[in-house]
């Protein structure tokens, strides 16, 4: 099945979905192939396989598009053509099991992209930007980091202050904006934001902590 098609046909335009799997891991329960072996089925000559990935990862990558675009119509045109891009240079990629990580960079590549190319971009409330004060399970390992004191991401309580943080957030480095969003907003595991980011464990962590005292200095009169 064509990855066009195929993305078109999943995931909602009504607001940021929920994160997808961890890198390089099997099905809900342990079951079905790992991603290295998707890879190579598709490299084999298997389109299917391509659809497997696409299911597994739509989801995760239109909400980090979403959160970096704040629209889930622009999203689901980056995620799709992320898809493709990905499609296309599949045989570019050195290690098949970290096909999740890369495929982020990917989509988060081609936001920052859009964004650049499209000034107007319309605001999303607080809820949508934080995930409507969700968290997963999976979150957990992470959330030493993401839920101290004084982080600003977890102090702001309405539409206008979503706004500001959104503006605030576009001011960071590209790789603290991207380490923010991916693990503190999207509760995306470290393994997998050091992937596509393409650097350590620790580089993420300290970026996050880098990006969370430039948005405290950035929301100080507004905390």
């Amino acid at each position: 099945m064509d990855p066009k098609a195929s993305e078109s046909q999943g995931g909602e335009a009504a607001g940021p979905p929920a994160g997808g799997a961890t890198p390089g891991s099997a099905g809900p329960g342990g079951e079905g192939p790992t991603d290295g072996t998707l890879v190579g089925e598709v490299l084999a000559g298997k389109r299917q396989s391509f659809d497997v990935l696409i299911r597994k990862y739509q989801r995760q990558a239109v909400a980090v598009s979403y959160r970096l675009l704040g629209n889930s119509h622009d999203a689901m045109e980056v995620t799709q053509d992320a898809f493709l891009k990905a499609f296309s240079s599949l045989s570019t990629l050195q290690k098949p099991e970290a096909f999740g990580g890369w495929l982020m960079r990917i989509v988060s590549n081609l936001s920052l992209n859009y964004r650049r190319s499209r000034k107007s971009r319309s605001q999303l409330p607080l809820d949508d930007l934080l995930g409507g004060g969700q968290q997963t399970d999976s979150g957990g390992a992470a959330s030493e980091w993401m839920a101290q004191s004084g982080d600003p991401v977890h102090k702001l309580e309405s539409e206008e202050m979503g706004r500001k943080l959104q503006q605030a957030l576009a001011q960071l480095p590209e790789k603290q904006r991207l380490a923010i969003v991916m693990f503190t907003i999207e509760e995306m595991p470290q393994k997998q934001v050091a992937e596509a980011l393409n650097c350590s464990v620790e580089a993420v962590k300290w970026h996050v902590f880098q990006g969370r005292k430039k948005l405290r200095e950035l929301m100080k009169e507004h905390l």
